[in-house]
Formats: structure tokens, sequence, C-alpha cells
């Protein structure tokens, strides 16, 4: 028979609804938040109230535009962390509701588990490809970037994580420093398509294992930027495509320096990209043309699965659901959440 799961995002500023049935998606409903462009941020208590006006619209709109009704629904996932506290509780508090009312199951999900298994998504009948198990992904976003070998649908182990700070961190971050609006990494993204890549070079991390470090990079930045305008105030405004082109092919050199070495290690012939900033061009392009000519088969999502997205929760929730792993209603949501 059957599972029929609708999923529920609220980790940070977008607010997202999805209907999956088995592992085909039906529906997936995102309400964005351009209140926050305007503070160069997200703003955390802005983001919980805008949570509160569009989660029932959404809700109902993910559901109609399915072609079910709320007593279709199986059981409803949800994610529990990590993320702003806020924005987790109006999503958890929702759930709790919606399962009482339709008296259905309630299951919790790892935020950073369901970008990895978005790639077990399939959007109609014709099945697309998917990695076998073991396969090692680099799940990379604003605030994580990590290593996991995913070695089952539910058991996956971080080999290598940043000690600091994120690529997606880092992308916005030096962007602000160019003067580009945020969210900077596609606009970072945008820009380097017409500079020289080579132009200007920048420190790279030295750091132990599989692990990563972005901090010492946004200072190299700074500082630079700092002395070259010293000499010329309009540096930045006359070199900014070659800026942001550097600035992206020194973060890609630093992740795949790893990915690649992981990858050897532990003899993997499946790797994936997960994550907001798997939506870089230039990193999918690098993925693809490294792995690709080595012999691995690479697995990159779809740009609209890549940012937040509830379709990517519940297709978790379907391979808990198998498992009988539900939550109970005393569930609360959690800023920091791991594996």
């Amino acid at each position: 028979m059957s599972v029929i799961i609708l999923g529920i995002e609220s980790s940070c500023d977008d607010t997202s609804a999805a209907v999956i049935k088995d592992n085909i998606l039906l529906s997936n409903i995102i309400a964005n938040q351009n209140v926050h462009k305007s503070y160069g941020g997200v703003v955390p208590e802005l983001a919980s109230r805008a949570h509160q006006q569009n989660i029932i619209p959404v809700v109902d709109e993910a559901i109609r535009s399915a072609n079910l009704s709320r007593d279709d629904i199986d059981a409803v996932a949800f994610t529990r962390g990590p993320g702003l506290l806020g924005s987790l509780l109006v999503g958890t508090s929702f759930v709790k509701g919606f399962a009482l009312a339709q008296n259905i199951k309630m299951i919790e999900v790892n935020h950073l588990q369901a970008h990895i298994l978005v790639h077990f998504l399939q959007q109609s009948d014709s099945v697309s490809s998917m990695p076998d198990f073991p396969f090692l992904c680099l799940l990379v976003s604003g605030g994580h970037t990590q290593l996991v070998l995913v070695k089952d649908f539910l058991d996956m182990e971080i080999i290598g994580s940043t000690i600091d700070d994120a690529a997606g961190e880092a992308f916005d971050k030096c962007a602000k420093l160019m003067g580009l609006p945020y969210p900077g990494g596609p606009h970072v993204d945008k820009l380097a398509k017409k500079g020289d890549a080579w132009r200007f070079n920048f420190n790279k991390p030295k750091i132990d294992d599989y692990n990563y470090s972005f901090s010492g990079l946004k200072t190299s930045f700074l500082y630079f930027l700092r002395d070259q305008l010293k000499k010329d105030d309009q540096f930045i405004d006359n070199n900014r495509a070659d800026l942001a082109a550097s600035l992206q092919r020194t973060i890609i050199d630093i992740l795949l320096q790893k990915f690649i070495m992981a990858a050897k290690d532990y003899k993997v012939k499946h790797i994936a990209l997960a994550g907001g900033v798997s939506a870089n061009s230039g990193l999918r392009e690098a993925v693809l043309k490294t792995f690709d000519k080595s012999g691995y088969s690479t697995y990159i999502p779809e740009f609209s699965f890549t940012t937040d997205n509830a379709a990517m929760i519940a297709i978790t929730g379907l391979y808990k659901y198998y498992k009988g792993q539900f939550a109970d209603q005393d569930v609360t949501p959690l800023a920091r959440m791991h594996f």
C-alpha cells in the first residue's frame, strides 16, 4: 500500500510544505521572505513572524496541488533541527496540532540528513538515477560544510566538517565586503562567470584530516581589499568580477581538495553534492569535471532542491516511516542537532 507523507520545513527563512506518495513528489510549495534583504541577513524574530503568516496557506496549497485532502495524509514529517529556534518552533507547533487533528503520526527530521536524502526523491513514475550505498556526500550550505559517508538511508557518518565558518558564510561575508546584496553567494556566482579566476590569489588553510576552515580566507580577503583600497579607492568597483571569480575558485579548490582525498581513502564509487551552495555553478561544474573523468558516478541535485525545501523533509520522513521512527507530542525543536 502506498504511503503519503506531508513534509514541513521551517528551519530558517523559507516556509515550505510538500507532499509525496511513496518516493514520488506530488507538490512542493515554498514561501520566501524578502524582508531580510534590507538587513543584510536573516533576522530571527522577523523570520518567526513570517512563518506564522505563511505556514497555513503554504500547507493548504501543497495539499491542494497534490490533488489530495487532509484525510489522505498518512503522516507528517517536520524539521526538528538544526536551525533558528523560533522558526523551528512555528513548524513544530503547527505539526503537533495537525497530527492531533488528523490522528496521524509525526516524524522528526534532521535538516542536514534531509539535504542528502533529496537524491532519492523521484519527480515522476519514470525512475531517475540514484546513488548506491555507500556514497560520499559533500554537504555545503550557509551554516554547514561537511563530508558525510552515507552507508544507508538513515545511517550516516560525518568524516569531516568545518572547524569554524561554513563555505556559504564565506561566500556571503566576502560578497558583502564587495558591496553585493544579500544573499551574496548567487551574486558572486553570476559575477564570477565574467571574471578572471586566476587574477588574484587568497590564502588556503592547511587543516588536518578531512576538516575545513574558511575563517582565514575571509580575513585574507578583507585585508587584501583594505590594502588595495588604500592605493585605489575604486579598486572594488573596477575589479569586482575578477574578485568574485578568484574568490569562488579559491573556495572550490578548498572544498575539492578534501573531497577528492576522502573519496580515494574510502574507496567509494558514488559521490554527491547537497545543500544550498551546491547551487553554485562553478562548484557543480568542477565536481562533474573532476570526478566524472576519474570514473566516479556523480550526483548533483536540481537547483530547486539545493535550497531549503519540504520535499527533502518528506522523503526523509518516508524512510523513517518505514522504520517506525515516530515522534511524540512532547518533542521540542533543537537549534543544534547532530546525526
